[in-house]
C-alpha cells in the first residue's frame, strides 16, 4: 500500500464545539441478531426478525446460512412496514464453505449447526480469524463425536463433516477465553437427539451477559433450559432436545454500539437521547447506565428512550468489567479525559478479541500523550494531557469508535481505516457527524 493510500484512509475525529444535543437511532444488535439467525435456521417453521442489524457480521451470517440451505428473504414485515427479513428452514446440507470474516459469532455458533448438516462444511476467514480461540468449540463438538478436521491446530481453517445428526448429552468446556463456547453449544442443542449439558471446567467466565442473551432467546423459541440461575449446577446449562418455534422477533438496539454516542454526552457536558432502549435486557451495554454516571453523568429512561446528560466532569473509576469487557475501549477513551485516574478490571480475555485490545489500546492512547500500563487483568489510566495523532484501529471496530471519542476533546486525533466499524455500525461516522451537527445529516463524511 502506497503512503498515499495510507493517508487517504485517515478519518479526521470531529471535534466537539459545543456541548452535544442529539437523538441518535442506534441500528439493531449484532448478538440479538446473529442469534436470532441461528435459531430461526433451526427452528420448526418460518419467523421474521424485525428491524435486524445489517453489518458485515450479520451479513456474514445470514450468507453462511444460506450456503447450508436456509433460506433468507430480506424485504419488509407481514405488515408491510420496516425491514425485516424472513427466514425459512431447510434440510441443512454440505458441501459448503462458510466464510467467517473476522465474526467470532459466526467462527463458533456455527460450527454446530454444520454438524447437523449432510456433508463437508469447511470454515475460512479473514487472517485475524486464524488466531482467535476455538479450540473449546472444536474439543467439544469432537467429545459429541462430530469428526472435525483442523491439522491440530485447534483454530481456523477447519472442516466439519456433518452426518446429518449429533448425538449430544454431557459435555466440558474451558469456555475462560469466550462465552460463546457456552453460546455456541446451547444454541443447536435442542437439535441434538439427547439435547446438551454443557459444563464450564476452567477459570472465571467472561460475559456472562451473552450466555444469559442465549438463555432468554432460546426460552423465547420454545427451547427448555436450567442454568445456574434456575437452580442448576454453577456453571452447568441444560438443553432438552424439541422442536424450536417460529418467531415474529423484533430486534433490539445495539446497546454497546449506542456507547461513543453517550461518551459524547459525558465528554462534552451534553445530551444524547437513544430511543427504544428495553427497559428489560441481556445486553452488556445496558450496564453504561451505571458506568457512565459514575463517571460524571446522569440518565433517565422514559418511553422517548435513555436520555444521558453529561455534568461537564469526567471522573476516573475503579470497575471490574468482566461481564462486559466489549465496552472497554470506549470506558477507556473516556477515563483517558478524566479528572483523575481509573483501574478497568477483569478482561484479560480481551487480548484475544479482534485484536488484543489492552496492548493496543495502551499503545495508541500513550501515542497521543496518556499514560497508560497494562495490568495482569486489564489497565490502569492516569490522565494526561493529549495531542492529536493516528489513531490505529487493527481492523477492531471498538477502537475505531474509541478513538472518535477521544477526538470530541482532542484537536487532530486521525482514525486509521474508521470503516471497520461497519462490522458492526454501519456509517457510523454518517452517525457521528449528525449527531454533532444535525444540519450535517445526510452530507459527506469524508
Amino acid at each position: 500500500m502506497t503512503e498515499s493510500s495510507v493517508q487517504s484512509d485517515l478519518w479526521p475525529a470531529p471535534s466537539a464545539t459545543g456541548a452535544v444535543d442529539a437523538v441518535v437511532t442506534v441500528p439493531g444488535s449484532k448478538s440479538v441478531t446473529n442469534r436470532a439467525l441461528v435459531l430461526a435456521a433451526l427452528s420448526s417453521e418460518p419467523g421474521w426478525l424485525r428491524r435486524p442489524l445489517r453489518s458485515r457480521d450479520t451479513l456474514l451470517m445470514a450468507e453462511a446460512l444460506r450456503t447450508l440451505g436456509v433460506g433468507i428473504d430480506e424485504g419488509v414485515g407481514p405488515d408491510g412496514t420496516g425491514e425485516a427479513w424472513r427466514v425459512l428452514p431447510a434440510g441443512l446440507h454440505g458441501p459448503a464453505t462458510v466464510d467467517v470474516g473476522n465474526a467470532g459469532t459466526v467462527m463458533r455458533f456455527l460450527p454446530p449447526v454444520a454438524a447437523l448438516a449432510h456433508g463437508p462444511v469447511r470454515f475460512d476467514g479473514d487472517p485475524r480469524s486464524y488466531e482467535r480461540p476455538l479450540g473449546g468449540v472444536i474439543t467439544a463438538l469432537r467429545d459429541l463425536g462430530v469428526r472435525i478436521d483442523d491439522d491440530d491446530r485447534g483454530a481456523l481453517p477447519m472442516t466439519v463433516h456433518g452426518t446429518g445428526a449429533v448425538d449430544g448429552g454431557r459435555v466440558e468446556v474451558d469456555a475462560s477465553s469466550s462465552s460463546q463456547f457456552v453460546s455456541a453449544l446451547l444454541l443447536s442443542a435442542p437439535r441434538f437427539n439427547q439435547g446438551v449439558e454443557v459444563r464450564h471446567v476452567g477459570s472465571t467466565l467472561p460475559s456472562m451477559p451473552h450466555i444469559r442473551m442465549t438463555v432468554d432467546m432460546l426460552r423465547s423459541v420454545g427451547a427448555q433450559v436450567s442454568t445456574p440461575q434456575s437452580g442448576g449446577e454453577p456453571n452447568v446449562w441444560r438443553v432438552t432436545p424439541g422442536a424450536l418455534l417460529g418467531r415474529d422477533l423484533v430486534i433490539e438496539p445495539d446497546l454497546s454500539n449506542a456507547q461513543p454516542f453517550l461518551a459524547a454526552a459525558l465528554v462534552t457536558g451534553g445530551r444524547v437521547t437513544i430511543p427504544d432502549w428495553p427497559e428489560r435486557t441481556t445486553q452488556p451495554g445496558d450496564a453504561l447506565r451505571e458506568i457512565f454516571t459514575g463517571m460524571g453523568g446522569s440518565c433517565e429512561l422514559t418511553d422517548a428512550g435513555l436520555t444521558f446528560t453529561g455534568s461537564g466532569r469526567i471522573h476516573g473509576i475503579d470497575v471490574d468489567l468482566g461481564e462486559v469487557g466489549e465496552l472497554t475501549p470506549g470506558i477507556a477513551a473516556v477515563a483517558a479525559l478524566a479528572d483523575s485516574p481509573s483501574t478497568l478490571r477483569g478482561v484479560a480475555h480481551l487480548r484475544l478479541h479482534e485484536t488484543d485490545r489492552l496492548a493496543a489500546l495502551t499503545k495508541e492512547l500513550n501515542g497521543l500523550g496518556g499514560d497508560v500500563t497494562e495490568t495482569a487483568d486489564g489497565l490502569h489510566i492516569r490522565p494526561r494531557p493529549l495531542h492529536g495523532g493516528v489513531f490505529h484501529t487493527y481492523d477492531d471496530h471498538r477502537l475505531a469508535t474509541a478513538a472518535a471519542i477521544l477526538g470530541l476533546a482532542v484537536p487532530g486525533v486521525e482514525v486509521e481505516n474508521v470503516a471497520t466499524t461497519a462490522k458492526t455500525l454501519p456509517d457510523f461516522p454518517g452517525l457521528w457527524t449528525a449527531m454533532l451537527d444535525p444540519s450535517a445529516a445526510g452530507a459527506p463524511t469524508g
